[in-house]
């Protein structure tokens, strides 16, 4: 077991296979479907959730832990571990590093003896994702706290999300765009680029249909790295497999990817796009 424990929260997205052989400890999100109170990947699974969400006729609202969750989990931790890195989603519209912070001061009288260091990724799913798995393997391979958290800093810039979203629907429906958007838009069949800078998803233009978005995703990250330029990439998806087949095709005739991985985004993060999502996650590597 590493000395570094290594903590985030689910809508990191990460395969469980990679959370069980890394060691990493996830926190759920909460989702609020009517009366039901659901942890995300505990209470409700992506399956069978992206197969009900086109029936909604509102969204699931979706909550981030809380600190006394953090800090029970922290403690769970210093059993195995002597300090811990939290990496959490963008703070500019999750409260999860607030709560993450909050429990670091409250673990101050419960565990004296404890490192934490809570970091904001300033990114979501997989680009979160991919920093907990960097500063995990860096955790096994025995690196100090101090070199992981210096690890994890140097990628949040480096760290880019394009995702594009089968329909408006779900944009609408949350509230990100407005009705007169959602009626052309989906008149148009526009398929919309969205990606985040600084902690904040933003707008990356529109094409108007599947093939073509993905090609300009493709070639927005060669624009960003360089013809088969060397990049670590995760393709994210919500129920929609054979469609990130088809963007991980794209990508490749461009860029030379020396890691791949294909993870389905949980429920607390496909609700806010819906089924038919798919994306990049990734970073360039020397």
């Amino acid at each position: 077991m590493p000395i570094v424990g290594v903590l985030t929260d689910s809508c990191a997205s990460i395969p469980e296979a990679l959370i069980e052989e890394l060691c990493i400890k996830v926190i759920p999100y909460y989702m609020h479907r009517g009366l039901e109170t659901l942890r995300d990947l505990v209470d409700v699974q992506r399956e069978e959730f992206f197969r009900w969400l086109p029936t909604a006729k509102e969204l699931p609202k979706t909550a981030n832990p809380g600190p006394g969750e953090y800090l029970e989990a922290f403690q769970g931790l210093a059993q195995r571990a002597r300090e811990i890195v939290s990496i959490h989603m963008t703070s500019i519209g999750s409260g999860a590093y607030q709560s993450a912070m909050t429990a670091k001061e409250m673990a101050k009288d419960a565990l004296p003896d404890l490192r934490i260091e809570v970091l904001d990724s300033r990114n979501v799913s997989l680009c979160q994702g991919w920093m907990v798995i960097e500063a995990a393997r860096a955790a096994l391979a025995g690196k100090s706290l101090d070199d992981i958290v210096q690890l994890v800093k140097e990628m949040i810039p480096k760290t880019r999300m394009i995702q594009t979203a089968d329909t408006l629907r779900y944009l609408y429906m949350g509230g990100r765009i407005g009705k007169a958007q959602h009626l052309v838009g989906s008149l148009l069949r526009i398929k919309p680029l969205i990606g985040m800078e600084d902690g904040v998803i933003v707008p990356l233009g529109t094409a108007r249909s599947r093939r073509k978005a993905y090609a300009r995703m493709a070639e927005m990250m060669e624009e960003a790295v360089g013809y088969l330029g060397r990049v670590k990439v995760a393709f994210v998806h919500a129920a929609a497999l054979e469609e990130v087949a088809k963007l991980r095709a794209e990508v490749e005739q461009r860029l030379t990817c020396v890691e791949t991985l294909v993870a389905e985004l949980s429920p607390a993060l496909g609700v806010h796009t819906g089924p038919g999502t798919a994306g990049v996650c990734y970073f360039p590597v020397d």
